[in-house]
Order: C-alpha cells, then sequence, then structure tokens
C-alpha cells in the first residue's frame, strides 16, 4: 500500500528506469495509485483481518468498545452505509458489513426470491461479497478524487495546500470488515473448504458457518431445524481454516454459529469410542426410551445407554429428537467446542432479545473459555416493540407496581405508544447493544435485514404518495429535498456513480482532447 509521497517517488524511479514514458504525469500516476491502494481482494482480507483482531483484543479490555455492522444485499448499500458512518461520525472505526445469506437468497439467487434453505447458487455469497468491495473501493477513489481535485485548484490559485496534503495522506478507507454468511457450507467439508476460498479470495476476513445439517438448513428463527454432531461440525471449522492457511490469511476469523437452542432434532448418531467422549455427550441429549428385545419392534436401533437398553425416539422422516430442555446445555457444549476446536468468535440464535438469557449461556461458557465473545444477531425477526413492552412488564409486576392499566393480550397497541411503558421499554432498545456488551459478552452486534425493511418501507412511502395526490411532490419533499438538506452524497447521482473521476481520468489520459460529461450543461450543477 502507497501513500501519495511514496507513490510519487515511485513513479519517478520507473519513469527513469523505463525512458519512454515522458507523457506519464508522475502526480496522476501516484494519484491513481493512491486511490487503488487495494489490488486484490486477498489484500482486503487480510487488511481487515488485521482491523477484526485489533478490535476483538480492544474488547478484551474494555468492553464498551464493541463493534456494529448492518447487513447489505447490494454494494450501493454498503457503500452508502459507510458514506453516512464517516459523514456524522468521522471514522468508520469499530464498524463492519454483514452479508447475510438470508437475503442473499430472497434478493440474489438467479432463481428468484427464496426463503433461506441454502437453495441459492452457492457463488452469490463471493460474488456479491466481490461487489460490495468494489463499491467500497469506489468510494475511496470518489472521495480521494475530490480531494486531489481540491489539492490542483489550491496549487494553481498559489494557495497552501498542507490541509488537503494531510487528508490525502492520512485518509481512512471506506474498506471494512465483512462477516459473510456461508450457511452450513453447502455440503460436505470439501465444499465448504472450496467455498470458504472463494468467500476469503473475494475479500471476506470473516465466515459464518452454523452447526445445521447442510441439505435440510433452515432460517435460524423458524422450525425444522437439525442440527449435525460436534465432529461433523469440527471437520467444516477445520476446512474453513485451512483456507484461510492456504491463502496466506493466518488471522482469518471463524464464527462459529450454533442453532440448538431452536433446533429439537439430528440427523444422525455419532460413533462414541468410550465413555464421556464428544459424541457420548451428544447421544446423552437425544430422548430414548427403555426396552427389551421382547419390546423392541422389527429393524429398531437400539443402543445401550448407562447400562440399559434404549432405543432413541425416531420420527417417521427418519430423524432423532433430543430431550425437551436441553437446549442451553447443548448450546453450551458447542460453542466450548467449537472454541475448542479453532473458532474464533461465537453467534447464539435465541428466541428473543433477552440480556439475563444471553449472559447465563455465555456465563456457562466462561467457565471453560473465559474469553469467549458473541457476535449477536439483532434480528428483525424479533418483534424488538412487543419483546421489551413484555420486559417491562414483568419486572414492573415483580415490583409490585399498578399494571392494571395495560392489557397484556395487546401489548402491541398504538394506544401505549405514548405511555411510559413506551418510554421505558424504548429505553431498553436503545441501550440494548451497550449492555448486552458489557453484561453477555457481545463483541459484535449486527442487523442481519435492516436494508430489506427500509427499501419496502420507502417505497411503501413513496408510491402511497407519487401515485396519489401528492404526485411529484412525494419525491420532492419525501426524497430529495430531505437529501439535500441531510447532506447525503448520492443526491449527486452522476458523481456517485463516478462521472467525475471518469471525467479527471479522460483529462489525465487525453489531455486537451478530453470530451467530459461534466461542465455547465450538466443538470447536477443544481445542486452545487
Amino acid at each position: 500500500m502507497s501513500n501519495y509521497t511514496s507513490a510519487l517517488e515511485l513513479v519517478r524511479k520507473l519513469k527513469k528506469q523505463h525512458g519512454n514514458w515522458e507523457n506519464i504525469s508522475e502526480n496522476d500516476a501516484a494519484r491513481m495509485m493512491v486511490q487503488n491502494r487495494f489490488k486484490t481482494g486477498l489484500d482486503i482480507a487480510q487488511y481487515t483481518a488485521d482491523i477484526m483482531r485489533e478490535d476483538m483484543e480492544e474488547y478484551d479490555k474494555d468492553s464498551s468498545q464493541y463493534t456494529q455492522s448492518l447487513g447489505a444485499w447490494h454494494g450501493f448499500v454498503a457503500q452508502q452505509t459507510m458514506y453516512a458512518k464517516k459523514k456524522h461520525f468521522g471514522t468508520t472505526s469499530k464498524t463492519y458489513i454483514y452479508l447475510s445469506g438470508w437475503m442473499v437468497a430472497a434478493l440474489r439467487s438467479e432463481f428468484g426470491p427464496l426463503p433461506d434453505q441454502s437453495m441459492h447458487e452457492k457463488t452469490a455469497v463471493p460474488d456479491l461479497i466481490e461487489e460490495i468491495y468494489q463499491f467500497l473501493r469506489q468510494a475511496d477513489t470518489k472521495v480521494l478524487n475530490d480531494y486531489f481535485r481540491e489539492l490542483n485548484a489550491a496549487e494553481e490559485a498559489g494557495k497552501d495546500t498542507k490541509e488537503i496534503q494531510d487528508k490525502i495522506e492520512n485518509f481512512e478507507s471506506h474498506v471494512v470488515p465483512i462477516i459473510a454468511d456461508i450457511d452450513a457450507g453447502f455440503g460436505n467439508e470439501e465444499a465448504t473448504y472450496l467455498l470458504a476460498k472463494k468467500i476469503i479470495e473475494a475479500g471476506a476476513c470473516a465466515l459464518q458457518i452454523e452447526n445445521q445439517v447442510s441439505d435440510v438448513k433452515q432460517c435460524g428463527h423458524q422450525a425444522g431445524k437439525v442440527t449435525v454432531p460436534h465432529e461433523d461440525y469440527i471437520a467444516k471449522l477445520n476446512a474453513i481454516r485451512y483456507a484461510f492457511l492456504e491463502l496466506g490469511i493466518e488471522n482469518g476469523i471463524i464464527v462459529a454459529r450454533t442453532d440448538s437452542e431452536g433446533a429439537s432434532l439430528t440427523q444422525k448418531i455419532p460413533v462414541s469410542n468410550e465413555p464421556g467422549d464428544l459424541a457420548s455427550k451428544y447421544i446423552d441429549f437425544i430422548d430414548m426410551e427403555e426396552v427389551t428385545l421382547e419390546t423392541a419392534n422389527e429393524n429398531d436401533s437400539l443402543l445401550k445407554h448407562d447400562g440399559k437398553l434404549v432405543r432413541p425416539v425416531r420420527l417417521a422422516n427418519g430423524l432423532y429428537q433430543f430431550r425437551e430442555d436441553t437446549n442451553v446445555d447443548r448450546v453450551v457444549l458447542d460453542c466450548v467446542t467449537a472454541l475448542e476446536n479453532g473458532a474464533d468468535l461465537l453467534w447464539i440464535e435465541t428466541p428473543t432479545p433477552d440480556i439475563e438469557h444471553i449472559k447465563m449461556m455465555v456465563d456457562r461458557i466462561r467457565e471453560e473459555q473465559p474469553k469467549a465473545k458473541l457476535v449477536y444477531n439483532n434480528s428483525p425477526s424479533f418483534n424488538w416493540t412487543l419483546n421489551f413492552r413484555k420486559q417491562v412488564m414483568a419486572k414492573w409486576e415483580k415490583e409490585g407496581h399498578d399494571i392494571s392499566k395495560y392489557n397484556k393480550d395487546d401489548l402491541m397497541s398504538s394506544d401505549y405508544d405514548n405511555t411510559e411503558l413506551n418510554t421505558e421499554a424504548d429505553k431498553l432498545a436503545k441501550n440494548f447493544q451497550k449492555d448486552a456488551a458489557r453484561e453477555a459478552g457481545v463483541f459484535h452486534h449486527l442487523i442481519t435485514l435492516p436494508t430489506y425493511h427500509t427499501t419496502a418501507l420507502e417505497m411503501n412511502n413513496l408510491s402511497k404518495g407519487y401515485f396519489g395526490e401528492d404526485g411529484m411532490l412525494a419525491y420532492v419533499a419525501g426524497v430529495q429535498r430531505k437529501e439535500i438538506r441531510e447532506g447525503v452524497s448520492a443526491v449527486k447521482h452522476q458523481a456517485m456513480a463516478g462521472s467525475d473521476i471518469g471525467d479527471d481520468h479522460k483529462e489525465i489520459f487525453s489531455g486537451e482532447n478530453a470530451l467530459k460529461a461534466g461542465g455547465g450543461k450538466n443538470t447536477m450543477g443544481q445542486f452545487g
């Protein structure tokens, strides 16, 4: 990676070495090199892995230093997220992009909209990562291009350029870590390894893999989830680590996701070689009934368990059922086992956003793995308003408050939107990430599907006005005027798409012969 000064020195050296590069401007060449600091996806993967590792170390020292991301289903969405973060907070620090398998399935599959069941093309995941980084790199190019325009104008006017040069030399990239959802690996461990390599080569430094059976994978917030024995899952963790090492990303991050809290089924019974081994612990969770050879049915599968002959409870579809109330114990064993076998971070899918519940599991995990920390899904599948109103009501009831004016069966009623109940519930929402980071070991907070929902909401609002009585005012007042007032860069959509960059490149390549798109006749000038 070159800053502007070192890039200038390199171009001067190359011009002298080759002798026939007189048409190549040292300043322009250095400028273009700086505007494209990442040459390959592996450069990005290494750069972002270093960022994540540093962030993890900082969190271990201070839990207030948690990280966040929003899910993106298109490169433009990711780009605008980073633009907004830098505009409002001056930095992209502690901010990532989450790539959701759910959104890939619903929005990026050539089959059309699909449920989150690993039916989309596996190549859609690395393709989207590559697209996201194209847009984030273009964001770097655009902003730096604007800085170089400032620099040229200042130099021509004979003004001091130190402040502008400092902005160029100390520029913070829009390129941030991506946590990429690889589902359950899209097949066996070899398939997982091959896909992991493609994802890493596209630029992802962190891969999230779940412990479901690959060919019957379900969304973590739906029923019918089937988990695999630990040995099968460990093989896939190994496959991902080998992929990182083969490609030279020695500090790549593996996020081990367990769906065990919401899963009650397993596809197979692992082989136990001795009492107390990992397979036997898994078998202990399976629902069984004691039988004798006389009471067993023909073709039953039987086990000797705790000195008894037992029949594992098997459903009509051939799947085995876990005992009720084993879910949390299975989560804890899943997490400890994953951390013991190469995982760096944990992901626990929970039924509701309940910090006390998450903390209970993390505390148990930390008894064996003190540095255990979570990536937590702040899922739109949760009804956050309803859940937090329920939590406030439960707290008030425990404290003896009068809650008779609230209907427990209708807590989502808009009648409660301006009440103390809503005020207290919204406080829980506002502080949820900070509190979970401190109390429940959550290092990274993400919202999987935010832009799926924001797109639907905004198109609902625009369509309602535009196709109704407001007509064009719906767009003018509801979109464009807000963009102008908020300073949203995309209001100048031609420049956002690279028109200014292209004009400058044409001038660099062709000099006065360049046919440029900018100028007085470009209507984008109306936006200043």
